[in-house]
């Protein structure tokens, strides 16, 4: 964990220097292009020198005024040039990756106190958890999502419904895009998938995962086993597992993939429900969940303890996935 975060900080440190070494040169071309440019701006920093000069020594009240409508005049006069010259007034600024934490890795709070930022915790998070346990995390997205790969055939027999795989997944697609637009809502309940392998479960999560990434949230993907092993191992003082559980149970989005895989016995029951139970009762922040698993909701009653089944039904949209293996298919593709 510390040789990963330092790895991490070392490169957010080059990143760092990189935007603003990149500003400087921007800079410095639009000043050899535009004298005008620089010359106000030279103004406006000796301006502002003379103001904290005058703040510190004197303040003196007719001073301060008249410095303070001059710089106001000067900074009117370069945003006008900036726009005659079709120039964004943030040009000058460096372009960091995360504007939150300026390429840090860290924020300050309003207590002055420091903490980790999102952008850091997400790597994190990639690196430790989520690409062990999904692969093509950043390909699979709404972008690449082919209807085509679901029949339009209603097999109302097979499936005991009266519309076609195609039109399941789309309503399973809507479903999830309503899920990530109003994932900041309490009443947005959270998602069970549930369907045999190979019917797109995974694909829909690590779409869901990407979109809300891109928001600022941060997603942990664990498959049920890895997860409840993990928390066990924490339970039982091993090293490696030290801030799984705070993890599980504060990340934005908790995304459990394989429910129903995992060799289970009382003390996993145990933990699940209060995963469950805890980020359904988060007081301090909003936290979703989805829950993927190849058991319909009868084995999910057979195999787990009502309180977690009850909770799940109680509290999660159930998109029910049916169809041929498209795996297969886009294999042959």
């Amino acid at each position: 964990m510390e040789s990963v975060l330092k790895t991490l900080l070392t490169q957010y440190n080059q990143k760092k220097l990189s935007a603003e070494y990149n500003a400087t040169m921007r800079k410095q071309e639009l000043y050899e292009k535009y004298p005008k440019l620089q010359e106000l701006n030279d103004k406006l920093t000796k301006m502002a020198i003379s103001t904290t000069k005058t703040l510190i020594n004197h303040n003196d009240k007719k001073v301060l005024e008249e410095l303070n409508t001059n710089i106001a005049s000067l900074k009117e006069e370069k945003k006008k040039l900036l726009k005659k010259l079709n120039i964004a007034e943030d040009y000058f600024e460096p372009h960091y990756e995360c504007p939150i934490c300026k390429d840090t890795g860290y924020i300050t709070n309003s207590d002055y106190t420091t903490s980790m930022c999102r952008c850091l915790k997400q790597k994190l998070y990639d690196i430790q958890y989520n690409k062990a346990n999904i692969s093509n995390l950043d390909t699979q997205n709404f972008e690449h999502f082919n209807d085509s790969l679901y029949s339009d055939k209603v097999e109302q027999e097979k499936y005991h419904t009266n519309i076609s795989p195609r039109e399941n997944i789309h309503l399973i697609k809507d479903i999830c895009l309503k899920f990530i637009e109003n994932f900041d809502s309490k009443e947005q309940k959270n998602l069970l998938f549930t369907g045999n392998t190979g019917l797109g479960k995974t694909f829909l999560s690590s779409a869901i995962a990407n979109e809300l990434i891109k928001k600022g949230k941060n997603v942990l993907y664990q498959t049920a086993p890895v997860m409840l092993d993990a928390i066990i191992d924490y339970r039982f003082g091993k090293a490696n597992s030290t801030n799984i559980l705070d993890s599980i149970l504060n990340v934005d989005l908790l995304i459990i993939d394989d429910l129903g895989t995992e060799c289970m016995n009382n003390m996993k029951f145990t933990e699940l429900f209060n995963i469950i139970n805890t980020r359904l009762l988060n007081q301090n922040k909003i936290t979703k969940t989805i829950i993927s698993t190849n058991l319909s909701l009868k084995n999910l009653y057979s195999n787990y303890d009502e309180r977690i089944v009850s909770r799940i039904v109680g509290n999660y949209d159930i998109c029910y996935f049916f169809g041929e293996d498209i795996r297969f298919k886009i294999r042959n593709a």
